[in-house]
């Protein structure tokens, strides 16, 4: 399993020369708060380097967390009416 510190960095490692982005959640098993934060810094990132950065397959309680702490909508996901 990796830690989030891991996974944080990792994803700062944006490929040259792409515009595009997509982090697939599929294999993910477990997820908390920090996996909200990390969305937000790789959106961060992703902007400062004009790359779209899309999310699929997010996890039921990862897309909860996100409508809970309101930035769904800014990270392009689902938002509860």
């Amino acid at each position: 399993m990796n830690t989030i510190t891991q996974i944080f960095v990792k994803g700062l490692e944006l490929p040259a020369g792409e515009s595009v982005l997509v982090v697939d959640f599929a294999s993910v098993e477990a997820v908390d708060s920090s996996a909200v934060s990390l969305m937000l810094s790789w959106l961060r990132t992703a902007k400062s380097k004009n790359v779209k950065l899309s999310f699929i397959n997010v996890p039921h309680n990862l897309l909860s967390l996100a409508n809970l702490y309101g930035v769904a909508e800014s990270l392009s996901l689902p938002v509860d009416a």
